[in-house]
């Protein structure tokens, strides 16, 4: 395919769309599970390595915080050069960064090459759905973005079980040694299927690159040095520090017609609702992930093992109803199956939390699928709505904001379930998952007020600016 092509007027032909997504598939894959691999491997790797358990984290924290600080950036990088390069150009990176990860003989080496994937990560998951609104017709963007809401939250689930995997047979190089083969793969997909986009006219903003690196980077050291249980001195400085960055950088944006921060997204009432959604919702889904683990083991005494198997049900149920409710937010209000699906995710860790004293297998089976159900149905017209509400020349912002609000939900999640954990050792884990439910209820809260007139302004003029647009084409 000549690299001259510019974009289709309204998504890619076949087979080209499959081959596509399968390449958004494959880097959103190796993007997540890396993640979550590390956290695993981490105690054997510091061992191998000879390395305190302090430092050792920085292979996980490094990784995380390249991801952050670059986030935004990136995807309004994608909307200059085109978000097919940024994606490609990443995956290079990552695929790169992974094999120095496997190389690597030293803590400090292992550190510097995880912060290099990270940057590659985050041009991968910067501009991910941007690259799917593009590659699917808009009458079939509600399946495309549930496809990608699938491949994200099975990544999450699984990357544990992977990296025991890997463990049991090989050594912890072999984490990073298996992206080379299919990070190449994924290149040679990418180069002939992903779709071309326009470029836009304006210049990267560098100043307010390192705001946002600033606002975002130190804002979310802040919430974790809290959750930590760091000095009050400490995490009170890195939130100062990162509230003054960040009312520099929307004093800047509100200056700027393509802006790098997408204050201008925000003032649309439904993206903004979907994306205070979005954070609520995480957060949930974070205190659930980081406390259930704690929960099943010191309160019901159940084995690594079985507890793999009795999690088993959420991914499960979240691939069965993502791509149900890609189809669904086709015919029916995002805010209204939004708000269903996270009521149902609050009614199962509310369940979660009331557990019997000694819980059969079953017990805890309906109680997770029930949970992971109600992510899907939410998850799919959530992201769906962000990235349709955005005009198709502003994509990228919101597939930079989509990844951003998931990342501070994570975030402030897995900072309160330590906080809890600290204040509270016996029970902590429990009320992990009473607050979970109640992020749930506050995003069902959030997505429902979609409903209204006032909640739902925007949508239309962006659906409308889009039809006339494609006409043109």
């Amino acid at each position: 395919m000549s690299p001259t092509i510019i974009e289709h007027a309204d998504g890619l032909p076949q087979p080209q769309r499959n081959w596509a997504i399968v390449t958004i598939a494959l880097g959103i894959v190796m993007a997540v599970i890396d993640g979550a691999i590390a956290n695993v491997a981490l105690p054997t790797i510091a061992r191998n390595l000879d390395a305190s358990p302090a430092f050792s984290i920085w292979i996980v924290n490094g990784y995380q915080l390249a991801i952050t600080i670059s986030l935004l950036p990136l995807a309004s990088l994608g909307e200059i050069i085109g978000y097919r390069r940024v994606y490609l150009a990443g995956l290079a990176l990552f695929t790169l960064a992974s094999l120095f990860c496997a190389l690597s003989h030293t803590l400090l080496l292992l550190t510097v090459a995880r912060i290099v994937q990270g940057f590659g990560a985050a041009g991968i998951m910067s501009v991910n759905a941007a690259l799917v609104r593009f590659t699917y017709p808009r009458a079939l963007l509600g399946r495309g973005i549930g496809i990608n809401a699938l491949v994200v939250a099975i990544s999450a689930a699984v990357g544990p079980t992977v990296a025991a995997a890997i463990l049991a047979v090989g050594t912890w190089p072999y984490l990073f040694a298996i992206n080379v083969p299919i990070g190449i793969a994924a290149l040679a997909l990418g180069w002939r299927c992903l779709p071309h986009t326009a470029r836009g006219s304006h210049s990267f903003d560098w100043q307010s690159a390192c705001l946002s690196a600033i606002t975002f980077g130190v804002g979310i050291a802040a919430i974790d040095s809290a959750g930590h249980g760091e000095a009050l001195a400490i995490w009170l400085s890195e939130f100062a520090i990162a509230v003054v960055a960040g009312v520099l950088l929307v004093f800047r944006q509100t200056h700027m017609t393509s802006p790098l921060l997408p204050v201008d997204l925000l003032r649309i009432p439904i993206f903004a609702l979907s994306i205070a959604t979005s954070i609520a919702s995480f957060c949930g889904q974070m205190l659930a992930f980081v406390a259930i683990p704690f929960y099943l083991e010191s309160r019901f005494g159940y084995s690594a093992v079985q507890m793999g198997l009795l999690i088993t049900p959420w991914p499960i149920a979240v691939a069965v109803a993502a791509p149900v409710a890609g189809r669904l937010v086709e015919r029916y209000p995002a805010g209204l199956l939004g708000g269903i699906g996270l009521l149902l995710f609050a009614v199962g860790l509310s369940a979660l939390a009331l557990l019997p004293a000694n819980p059969g297998a079953f017990d805890v089976i309906w109680r997770m699928a029930l949970s992971g159900a109600g992510f899907g149905l939410f998850q799919t017209p959530n992201n769906r709505t962000m990235i349709a509400a955005a005009p198709r020349e502003r994509s990228g912002g919101a597939s930079g904001m989509l990844g951003t609000a998931r990342l501070l939900g994570q975030t402030t999640g897995a900072a309160l379930v330590a906080l809890f954990l600290a204040r509270w050792p016996a029970d902590g884990t429990q009320y992990a998952l009473v607050a979970g439910a109640g992020f749930a209820l506050l995003g069902a809260v959030l997505s429902m007020l979609r409903l209204s007139p006032a909640g739902n302004r925007g949508a239309e003029r962006v659906a409308v600016q889009d039809g006339q647009r494609l006409k043109g084409e």
